[in-house]
């Protein structure tokens, strides 16, 4: 009776099914069945598969590795993650971690200064302090950063801070402090070039590793030591004021 019932059905734009084995093809603007199967209870109704043939491949990855940045080196002295990595960015890298280095030591001799017994500021002691830490923690991870892109890192030499930070006229509290922000901005002016050379040499992974992890600090940083500076300053105007 289900047969019957079946055959009996006329779509509109379908045609009858003449039989139970009839296929519609996909190419036709109608919707296209396939009966091709009888179960005890019905028909097995699917979907034609349309043969459409692949346009070309793009991506070869077995030809692509052969090439000779992508090999990996032979020789055990070189680096396997080294990638568009160029000589003059492992170079200026190796430069700012110098710089990192002396601006911590200068930090450094300041806190060892402040900490005296006979100057005895202990607040600019724990700053230079924490100042000389930060800077040394700047130039490791450059260091590390160094060591991910598959350069090396070459350490150059510190020069020797001053021992003695008093002044005559503007105390060694103001005088240090001036110097710190002198500091400040020649680091933040090194990192500026820095990021330059990333961008001389078509290196946006570097320039987004100077941008996130060191300009925006940089620029806080030195906002901090001009306060201290303009604070140091007004008070010792205020006392000249006062004597």
């Amino acid at each position: 009776m289900f047969l019957e019932a079946i055959s009996a059905v006329s779509c509109s734009g379908l045609g009858t099914f003449s039989n139970s084995n009839t296929i519609l093809s996909p190419s036709s603007s109608n919707l296209n069945l396939v009966l091709p199967k009888k179960r005890e209870n019905g028909f097995v109704v699917f979907a034609e598969k349309a043969s459409v043939p692949l346009t070309g491949v793009v991506f070869q990855p077995f030809e692509e590795v052969k090439k000779g940045d992508l090999m990996v080196p032979i020789a055990p002295q070189l680096s396997l993650a080294r990638q568009r990595f160029s000589e003059e960015c492992e170079a200026a890298i190796n430069e700012q971690i110098n710089v990192e280095y002396n601006v911590s030591y200068v930090y450094h001799s300041m806190y060892a200064y402040f900490d005296r017994d006979n100057v005895a500021l202990k607040g600019l002691a724990k700053f230079f302090k924490e100042s000389s830490e930060e800077e040394r923690e700047h130039a490791e991870k450059l260091m590390q950063y160094q060591n991910i892109r598959g350069g090396r890192v070459k350490l150059h030499t510190i020069t020797m801070p001053p021992a003695e930070f008093d002044h005559i006229e503007k105390g060694d509290a103001l005088y240090a402090m001036e110097l710190a922000l002198s500091l400040e901005k020649l680091t933040n002016e090194k990192l500026l070039n820095l990021h330059s050379v990333a961008d001389q040499n078509n290196d946006p992974q570097m320039a987004d590793f100077i941008e996130s992890e060191f300009l925006e600090e940089q620029v806080n940083c030195t906002l901090c030591v001009c306060v201290c500076v303009c604070v140091l300053d007004k008070r010792i105007n205020l006392i000249d004021l006062t004597t």
